[in-house]
């Protein structure tokens, strides 16, 4: 049992060490929305950078139910991946709600600003910076390409004058909608609270929000995920259609929620489709 412990230890000390340092996400208080701010010692980006970029980054939302963060298969490791392919990936540590509900995306628009203004120091294409979530995380994404600014006027700096408008989105597995029925409860309840104001579920229900200028999105679900229905990706998918974006959809078979705890075939067939879909899109070379 000693020896298991000692080598539990020795592994989980050397994946901390070949993990990029984390930094800030916010200099300062950060904000909450309505004009409150905050303590923002807990949202934080670690920039994994790519050995031969090829201009394009990703800022990575892990999901979590909006009452945690899965960091490692859903946010370290999928940095790894993207790093394969020449993308710098981003991941976001970002502000749990707890009654704050614009908090998790004050976060996200502050790290594709964060993007942008280092773009020349990451090497990466201010015109190729995305995000990718999974499940809650594909939430928070989406909410990204509905509700965004040019710039952002509270206190102009480097960062703040940037746009925080992603270029693409890569939905797996996401909750869009906070409707009755098709909604995950647990996301619901922990963004905007047991009962949440007029107006909110309509406004983090992402299907309802796409205009002409969101950005596409590639979404992938599987057919048998009980947690979060298909239904999600499809009227996000519709919604997009309706609006003339090339997104895509990709139904699989089988994974359920979290596709087999991230590996075999629907796991690598979401990874392939969307770097074609990048591809088609000239996003990546």
């Amino acid at each position: 049992m000693r020896l298991l412990a000692l080598l539990a230890l020795t592994l989980s000390t050397f994946a901390a060490e070949i993990l990029p340092p984390s930094q800030p996400l916010w200099q300062g208080d950060a904000p909450e929305g309505d004009g409150k701010f905050s303590d923002s010692s807990k949202a934080k980006l670690t920039v994994h950078l790519a050995e031969k970029p090829n201009g394009a980054a990703i800022i990575i939302c892990p999901g979590g139910g909006y009452g945690g963060l899965v960091v490692g298969g859903e946010g370290h490791g999928i940095a790894k991946w993207l790093n394969g392919h020449g993308i710098t990936g981003i991941v976001l540590e970002y502000r749990l709600p707890k009654g704050r509900p614009y908090v998790p995306l004050l976060d996200a628009q502050q790290a594709i600003r964060t993007a942008r203004a280092n773009a020349t120091a990451w090497k990466i294409d201010s015109k190729k910076v995305g995000i990718i979530g999974f499940s809650c995380g594909g939430h928070l994404a989406s909410t990204a390409t509905v509700h965004f600014d040019t710039i952002e006027t509270r206190a102009p700096n480097a960062v703040t004058g940037q746009s925080s408008r992603p270029d693409f989105a890569i939905l797996i597995y996401p909750v869009i909608t906070m409707d009755e029925g098709v909604q995950h409860v647990g996301s619901k309840k922990n963004l905007l609270g047991e009962k949440p104001a007029t107006g909110l579920a309509d406004y983090f229900s992402s299907q309802k929000q796409v205009k002409d200028d969101t950005p596409p999105a590639f979404l992938a679900h599987a057919l048998d995920d009980k947690s979060v229905p298909i239904e999600n990706s499809r009227m996000f998918y519709q919604a997009q259609k309706a609006h003339n974006l090339p997104t895509r959809l990709l139904e699989l078979p089988n994974g359920g929620h979290g596709l087999n705890g991230y590996k075999g075939p629907s796991w690598d067939q979401w990874q392939t489709d969307s770097l074609i879909w990048l591809r088609e899109l000239k996003f990546i070379p």
